[in-house]
């Protein structure tokens, strides 16, 4: 098959061993790559055991994988994956930047991570030369200290192994911060300066492994594709497409710090205690006048969502960070009753410092205002910190805290879910109506009650196998491609693997069709709508289906009891236009029974036998068996 480079690395951080290896063109066609093959890779390694692995542990992969339109589209991303530390389930988390392209450009098409070094170490990458480092220098840095370092010494050592090639571009960067080497479960997978994969945590991961970074410069071309004039043509249309939607090129996903909240009533206020604002103040506009780069985007990319806030005076002077997005400014905005743009451009900068995902990371600091606000939490547990809503230095002193595991951090690092079921226990108080999570991920920054956001449905976080993922939200019909991807489309864009923004929204799709007969001139390989709804999309989905019910070895979930949304999802909206709203119980167990029939699970959340036998997952149905979800 055209488009991919024909091998990947595998590296063993416990031996130093290093080596190539090949996937079978039929495992490609089944599963494409990024997310689809990372859960192909993820059940063959590790099923028969996987309730008893631990996802910060030496037995967990890391994966780290390009697709086949990868660096074929506008817009470009690798896809992160292994055993999860929040839902112990797979994740397919991707990041923007120019990783993949530089990957695919060194030969490889992905990385697979395995066991732990035994000292700070980092991945060096150049063409054919693969080499495990020293990260002592660096370790225990924050970001940009620590880019600052990969970058200047890693060209010095490109510039040694091109000795003939001129001046060198710095290479892609993969790395941690603080979150991620302590082994928070809210550590994200950072990229450039301001991106970050951080659904899943794998920034622990990464941590768990000894493992600051991975370095990548690929000086060869991409792979050779099958129709070259097609491929053009499409990058062509794409990028047309992306050039006219103005109002997305010149705001970004930034317009919905307000958008969200004063239109759909679906932001996060508080810990979601309210959805709705109007804060003029909250305005994109009023993020446009710290902005020092309005039109950014990553390799090859028309859309340009990205912008580079700065703050140039005030007590906060010197925050870089990027628009902040929408999550961010939700997050560790709103969510945190912080509504000045000041304020959210420091936080989302202290919050990329540590190597924190904006939306884990958020979700735990507004948990914990919350336990505070209601008097569960003294200021006594968190050492003098008071978190009171809209207090920007005390949200960062608690960020640093949990980056580092100190006192209160080192329960809250945990994220969400468990941090929840700690203090539950310590307090003598059930505190997990106040964590807005599913199944251990906390949800994205796009609420249900009001039925306005366009991003999830009743069931969009219940029935993902994604969990709280907003980008792989389940719906009804199962192949939904608008408003927003249903599931089994989003999982193409995290296997093929490429942009949403670019491809996907309302607005600017690709339609089906065109998607496809785009994979087919990259490929070589025909594949219909039909063939990837009914059958392979089912496939990788079912695979992610299984390993998060199996769950373990400290988390396991249940349909009948985990199949569901947030208790705070269930109290009506208490202000703005849709004040009284929330979900309805019948329609939602209505709606999530006839999701279960429509992917060919049973009416207790479990993949059916002769849905899996169809599939031809009958070691999936064995262990089943093992477990006892089935007989």
């Amino acid at each position: 098959m055209r488009g991919y480079a024909g091998k990947f690395l595998e590296i063993d951080l416990s031996s130093g061993a290093i080596k190539e290896l090949k996937f079978s063109e039929k495992i490609l066609v089944d599963y494409i790559g990024g997310r689809g093959l990372a859960t192909k890779i993820l059940w063959d390694r590790l099923g028969s055991r996987w309730e008893k692995v631990d996802p910060l542990g030496p037995e967990n992969i890391l994966l780290v994988l390009t697709g086949p339109l990868t660096g074929y589209a506008p817009g470009t991303k690798i896809c992160i994956s292994g055993k999860s530390p929040q839902s112990n389930g797979v994740i397919g988390s991707t990041v923007a930047g120019e990783f993949g392209v530089d990957l695919k450009c060194a030969g490889y098409d992905g990385l697979i991570i395995t066991g732990e070094a035994e000292k700070p170490s980092y991945i060096f990458i150049c063409d054919n030369h693969v080499e495990i480092k020293d990260a002592k220098a660096i370790w225990g840095k924050k970001a940009r200290e620590s880019l600052k370092y990969l970058v200047k010494k890693s060209i010095e050592d490109i510039k040694t192994i091109k000795q003939n090639y001129g001046e060198v571009k710095e290479p892609s960067i993969l790395y941690v911060g603080p979150a991620g080497e302590n082994r928070t479960r809210v550590a994200a997978v950072m990229a450039k300066y301001t991106h970050g994969a951080g659904y899943g945590g794998y920034g622990g991961v990464m941590g768990s492994k000894k493992l600051k970074a991975i370095v990548v410069k690929g000086f060869g071309p991409l792979p050779e594709v099958h129709d070259l004039d097609t491929v053009l043509q499409f990058f062509r249309e794409i990028s047309k497409r992306n050039f006219e939607l103005e109002h997305f090129r010149r705001f970004g996903t930034g317009a919905g710090g307000y958008y969200h909240g004063a239109v759909q009533s679906s932001e996060p206020i508080r810990n979601w205690q309210e959805e709705w604002h109007n804060r003029d103040s909250y305005r994109p506009e009023e993020f446009d006048k710290f902005w020092v780069k309005k039109y950014w985007g990553d390799f090859g990319c028309a859309i340009t969502c990205l912008k580079l806030a700065v703050l140039r005076d005030g007590k906060f002077k010197g925050a870089i960070c990027d628009n902040p997005d929408y999550e961010n400014q939700a997050y560790v905005g709103t969510n945190l009753g912080i509504f000045s743009p000041e304020d959210n451009i420091y936080l989302s900068y202290i919050i990329n410092e540590l190597g924190m995902c904006g939306i884990q990371g958020g979700a735990v600091l507004g948990f914990a205002a919350e336990l505070y606000e209601k008097g569960i939490l003294s200021e006594k547990d968190l050492e003098g910190i008071k978190p009171e809503w809209g207090d920007t230095e005390a949200f960062a002193a608690l960020a640093e805290k949990i980056a580092y595991r100190q006192g209160i951090g080192d329960i809250l690092a945990e994220g969400v879910y468990r941090a929840a079921r700690k203090i539950s226990k310590i307090k003598g108080i059930d505190v997990s109506k106040y964590a807005v999570h599913v199944k251990g991920v906390a949800v994205g920054a796009h609420g249900v009650r009001s039925g306005k956001d366009d991003v999830a449905q009743d069931i969009g976080y219940a029935c993902s196998v994604q969990a709280g993922d907003h980008t792989s939200a389940a719906s009804l019909p199962p192949d939904r491609d608008s408003p927003a991807p249903g599931e089994l489309r989003a999982m193409f864009l995290d296997s093929a693997v490429l942009c949403m923004f670019t491809t996907t929204l309302p607005f600017f799709k690709l339609e089906d069709n065109e998607i496809f007969r785009f994979y087919e001139a990259v490929t070589g390989y025909n594949l219909s709508r039909e063939e990837w709804y009914n059958e392979k999309a089912l496939r990788i989905l079912h695979l992610q289906r299984t390993m998060l019910l199996l769950g373990g070895p400290d988390a396991c979930w249940r349909p009948e009891t985990d199949d569901d949304n947030p208790p705070r999802f269930w109290e009506p909206l208490p202000s703005g236009p849709c004040k009284g709203k929330t979900l309805d119980r019948k329609k939602f167990e209505e709606n999530r029974l006839n999701y279960y029939r429509s992917v060919g699970w049973d009416e207790r959340g479990i993949p059916k036998p002769e849905t899996l036998e169809k599939l031809g997952l009958h070691e999936v149905i064995a262990k089943l068996k093992e477990v006892g979800y089935i007989d």
